[in-house]
């Protein structure tokens, strides 16, 4: 439905996100809506994972319950995102010279808890607070994003709006490692920032739903 080839061309480093027309405004005030009332519904969801998990947890996956990372958010200022963890905290395990690889520290549970997704459940804690939209573009590592920010054209654009639980990135190009594959992401989520609506934002959404549905059943 939206062709990502209208993205291939960088952007420019300072991307104007227009909010000055009436319509632009309406827009962003009900994607903010959306955002707090769809996160207020998921709330009892988020109850219930937590009271599973805080039962499950001594047997799977002990340690804390949450786990927090520090990532570049709108304006490229940092905040805190909150996820269920998923990984044994590093310090249980024997160390290499290099520090043991993050694939060897996820727990079976843990596992799941990627594989549906459930372990971004959280963040809809940071849309409440406002760190976070439910769509937009993904945060990065905050360490990751200031070299990003050095060595990527228009890195620094992606951060003109909040970012989202999932976006159009991450539904159409999967998971971004290395430089030139977030090349390719943030060609997206500028084509996302210049080419918002309702419109866009709910096919999103729909494509993040059947997403995750089809990791779930694979």
């Amino acid at each position: 439905m939206y062709d990502l080839a209208a993205a291939q061309d960088l952007y420019p480093e300072a991307l104007p996100l227009d909010t000055s027309s009436p319509s632009r405004r309406a827009f962003f005030i009900a994607k903010r809506s959306f955002d707090v009332v769809v996160s207020i519904l998921l709330l009892p969801l988020l109850l219930i994972c937590a009271v599973a998990l805080l039962a499950l947890n001594p047997f799977y996956n002990r340690g804390p319950l949450f786990f927090l990372q520090t990532r570049m958010g709108r304006n490229c200022k940092p905040f805190k995102a909150i996820k269920f963890r998923s990984m044994r905290p590093a310090e249980r395990l024997s160390r290499g010279a290099d520090g043991p690889l993050d694939a060897d520290r996820i727990t079976p549970l843990g596992s799941f808890l990627r594989k549906t997704r459930i372990d971004e459940l959280p963040q809809i804690i940071n849309v409440l607070r406002g760190d976070m939209s439910l769509i937009g573009p993904r945060p990065d590592y905050f360490s990751h994003a200031r070299r990003y920010l050095r060595e990527i054209p228009g890195y620094k654009s992606r951060h003109v709006v909040r970012p989202g639980i999932s976006g159009l990135a991450q539904t159409e190009l999967g998971y971004a490692v290395g430089i030139e594959a977030t090349r390719r992401k943030v060609q997206a989520d500028l084509y996302y920032i210049t080419n918002t609506n309702m419109r866009l934002e709910l096919w999103i959404f729909w494509r993040t739903l059947t997403v995750v549905a089809k990791r779930a059943g694979s």
